[in-house]
């Protein structure tokens, strides 16, 4: 497995940018698919953003088309995730997760711990 450590997360004004990192441990991370997942206050954990291994295919929740940007650094062991023109409902615990390239929790056996994200109006 996978392990997994994000960063990034804090307190922005709604309209602004954050990025979040996602520094993963273990030689097999060019080889999966890695994702980010939300749950915000009192909610499911949905699905955000996915990308393939090879970093040329990825797929959004309609939520953050157009707003957030996945992308990964093989040779850095890291999946990174732009966040513009931020929303209050933007604000939850943002996590980062390895295994097949798919949109629902089961297609990942490995989780970071969390960063959160709050947007304030």
């Amino acid at each position: 497995q996978v392990q997994l450590v994000e960063s990034g997360g804090g307190l922005v004004q709604a309209g602004g940018s954050l990025r979040l990192s996602c520094a993963a441990s273990g030689r097999t991370f060019s080889s999966v698919g890695m994702s980010w997942f939300r749950q915000p206050p009192g909610k499911e954990r949905e699905f955000v953003s996915r990308i393939n291994w090879s970093g040329t295919s990825t797929y959004y929740a309609d939520s953050v088309k157009g707003r957030f940007t996945i992308s990964r650094d093989n040779a850095k062991n890291t999946v990174y995730l732009q966040m513009n023109s931020l929303k209050p409902e933007d604000t939850a615990v943002y996590y980062c997760a390895a295994g097949r390239p798919g949109v629902f929790q089961y297609d990942y056996n490995s989780w970071g711990q969390g960063t959160q994200v709050t947007v304030s109006s």
